[in-house]
């Protein structure tokens, strides 16, 4: 009898934060999701095309176009949750259908691109610590061959350690008043609590806690290193692209902050009460912010990158002061690491 009052307590409490939920979810995923994911996108493709441009394939931009394409996914991603939402309130009944057959994949998805996205982040932030740190072994460790080959290990390597989330739900039907209701349940896999518990705080470690430690350290280093070779004019361009990398890797450390939190207590999913599930929307909407705004970050702080996207669209022009008006810089020899470095983003 206890038991049973207690449980009735705690679904009369979880009620109480249905509206928050309900308004999380319309004020994230209708309001800020489109507004977000679409200029996002765009912003994604554009990087992409400037990346790929003659000059432009170094091994920092080899990292990050390789970003590129796992924030597409993951805006992607957030854009059928948006439709998905559009459909709940339009028809609900296909709405709930599409709920059912995408959600599960789109879990996943999501685990691999944030994987992806921290992982290509420390990878970024490790190269920037060396060439800052150990120019001279900069010049033979970072070079675009070595990074086209971890930016590959990283998808494949998060790829795998994410699968157990392919498998975490299933569908289910049940009939109520003659009428047929699909919903979602978790797998007996999942309803494992031992195999739940080791393995969500084992990958939200991997995901989120330790790249933050390392992210932390690495931008501490590379800030004070930083610090003590400002004054030198000949590296003016390569700590201008430190100092963009700087801002990447801190952008990145705010906005999936709150969701290492969550993730560490196993907060906000399908199956979490409405409290949770209402904070995973702003939470979530940090890591959509996060993967939209790289191209806005390179634009403000990268002039090559600037240059290089008015040769491509002459009628989108920045009006920053002491660039060239050819939009290209001359190669200053290839003997110092700073000449590889200068072509970066």
């Amino acid at each position: 009898m206890l038991n049973s009052t207690n449980n009735t307590e705690i679904m009369d409490s979880d009620e109480e934060y249905k509206e928050f939920y309900e308004t999380s979810r319309f004020i994230c995923g209708m309001i800020l999701y489109p507004a977000i994911c679409i200029p996002g996108l765009i912003g994604n493709v554009l990087t992409l095309i400037v990346l790929n441009m003659k000059n432009m394939k170094t091994s920092t931009n080899a990292f990050l176009a390789a970003l590129a394409i796992s924030d597409s996914i993951k805006l992607i991603n957030d854009l059928i949750y948006f439709v998905v939402l559009v459909l709940f309130r339009t028809n609900p009944k296909s709405g709930q259908i599409a709920f059912v057959n995408i959600y599960p994949f789109a879990h996943f998805i999501f685990n691999i691109s944030t994987c992806v996205s921290s992982w290509l982040t420390v990878s970024v932030a490790t190269e920037r610590f060396i060439l800052v740190c150990y120019p001279i072994k900069a010049k033979s460790l970072c070079t675009r061959i070595r990074a086209i080959v971890i930016s590959c290990v990283i998808y494949v390597v998060m790829i795998s350690v994410s699968s157990p989330f392919a498998l975490r739900y299933e569908k289910t039907e049940t009939i109520v008043d003659n009428v047929t209701v699909l919903d979602l349940r978790v797998t007996d896999l999942w309803s494992n609590e031992e195999f739940d518990r080791y393995y969500t705080w084992s990958l939200n470690f991997l995901r989120s806690n330790i790249v933050l430690i390392i992210l932390i350290i690495l931008n501490a280093c590379i800030i004070f290193s930083l610090r003590k070779v400002r004054a030198n004019k000949k590296n003016t361009q390569r700590n201008r692209i430190t100092l963009m990398m700087i801002v990447v890797i801190m952008v990145f450390v705010i906005c999936i902050l709150p969701d290492a939190i969550m993730s560490v207590h196993g907060m906000g999913y399908h199956e979490a009460n409405y409290l949770e599930k209402g904070i995973r929307e702003f939470s979530d909407t940090l890591l959509t912010i996060n993967a939209a705004v790289n191209f806005l970050i390179y634009c403000v702080f990268s002039r090559t990158f600037r240059q290089k996207f008015v040769v491509l669209f002459p009628f989108c022009q920045f009006k920053t002061t002491g660039e060239t008006r050819n939009g290209s810089y001359k190669t200053v020899g290839t003997k110092e690491p700073e000449a590889k470095d200068a072509q970066s983003v």
